[in-house]
């Protein structure tokens, strides 16, 4: 049975950057959540937990990039938040340096 056409995204620009933010994106959002995490944290136990949770989280943020109606609005989310753990990653690394 083929998709109903009102729920497509028409214009080839939207489905390009849904695409790319739900693929690098979310895994740019993934994997800076978790750095930030082994900044803070035990980055062992961490870097351990994330070879799972980082999947997990990747595939909810693809989902949650195609839900949005809009995707450069969906690509500025994910670039504040990358930022945002960036930002945090930074000051931990500051205060505690893993090497």
């Amino acid at each position: 049975m083929p998709a109903n056409n009102k729920y497509l995204t028409p214009s080839p620009s939207q489905r390009f950057a849904k695409i790319t933010a739900a693929i690098l994106g979310g895994l740019m959002v993934s994997i800076l959540f978790h750095m930030a995490l082994a900044s803070w944290f035990n980055p062992v136990t961490v870097i351990i937990t994330s070879t799972f949770s980082a999947f997990i989280l990747w595939a909810i943020l693809m989902v949650v990039a195609f839900l949005g109606k809009n995707g450069w609005k969906v690509w500025g989310m994910y670039l504040l938040a990358s930022l945002a753990f960036f930002i945090l990653f930074y000051f931990g690394n500051q205060t505690n340096p893993i090497v």
